[in-house]
């Protein structure tokens, strides 16, 4: 394997591969480059997780470990930062997490992921995270903003251990509102593939948005909505029924939003997917969604975390 199909995801749908074109490698700030986060969390003596592995490469980076927690002091707050403010026309992003020895940790984004305008070519971004037995893990990132004319293929390979619990949330927005474009990106692609310690499927999706091809106001696309977030609740059985009923219960006295939930196959977890018009409104319903099944699988509270 060459080093850039170590950074390229093995599966780019057609609809993706209608942009490739061949984008050299340039310079320090230029378009083409590849990104790669490489981390294992383990527990030391004390039960204290901390980061036992760790390599990146610009334009991924990672700051130190933090315990901001008072319920859960031994757990592991880490961002992931990225220095060149966006993800640019043939980056490549690779980002691998592991988890070892009841380690227990929250992971976010510093800002959000930009996909910036291009004018040939394409994006991508590989994220796989191995959660081994009795871990506990939050990634939580902040939205994905796709600008105008961008297209960007996300691949998310979850390898969850049934008896270890994985939170995983993303969003998406329509683009820069703010400058006037909505939903005047090219193709944004999300592919999310989970298996649990035997390999063994746990759920597949694929989220395909082409807003010039394809009308996003339509029922069963957006809708009267503009931002949609997922949130897969990975976990044992025996949490599934009575947390989806725990969220349920919060859901019905959601106004702003629209939210439904629904027990992935086997009763391995679940899926939530929140609509809403406001990225404010929807992180409050994520965050929310992490405060209830936290208290339900470890017994501890959830603070909402500072950025700035």
């Amino acid at each position: 394997m060459n080093k850039l199909e170590y950074y390229t995801p093995d599966d780019i749908p057609k609809e993706i591969q209608a942009y490739e074109t061949k984008v050299e490698q340039l310079g320090v700030g230029k378009s083409g480059k590849v990104g790669i986060l490489d981390l294992e969390l383990q527990t030391d003596n004390e039960g204290k997780t901390i980061v036992t592995k760790q390599f990146s490469q610009v334009p991924l980076q990672i700051q130190r470990a933090l315990y901001p927690e008072r319920s859960l002091p031994k757990m592991a707050y880490l961002y992931v930062i990225s220095p060149s403010g966006g993800i640019l026309q043939g980056d490549r992003y690779r980002t691998d997490v592991v988890l070892k020895n009841k380690a227990i940790a929250h992971m976010t984004t510093q800002g959000a992921t930009r996909i910036y305008s291009m004018n040939t070519n394409s994006a991508s971004q590989i994220l796989n995270i191995t959660v081994d037995e009795d871990c506990y893990f939050e990634y939580i990132p902040d939205q994905i903003i796709p600008y105008k004319n961008s297209r960007y293929y996300q691949k998310v390979n979850l390898n969850v251990h049934n008896n270890s619990t994985l939170i995983y949330s993303e969003i998406l927005t329509p683009g820069r509102v703010a400058m006037k474009e909505s939903f005047e990106y090219d193709i944004c692609y999300l592919r999310t593939h989970c298996k649990d310690q035997n390999k063994k499927i746990r759920f597949l999706e694929n989220t395909k948005i082409e807003p010039k091809k394809m009308r996003v106001e339509d029922f069963g696309v957006l809708g009267e909505y503009e931002i949609v977030g997922t949130v897969y609740i990975l976990t044992r059985k025996d949490n599934v029924n009575e947390l989806e009923n725990n969220l349920n219960e919060y859901i019905r006295n959601s106004d702003s939003v629209s939210v439904g939930t629904s027990i992935l196959p086997d009763e391995s977890g679940i899926i939530i997917r929140v609509l809403g018009n406001k990225t404010d409104s929807v992180f409050d319903v994520i965050f929310k969604i992490l405060e209830i099944s936290r208290k339900k699988i470890l017994g501890a509270e959830f603070s909402k975390i500072r950025k700035s």
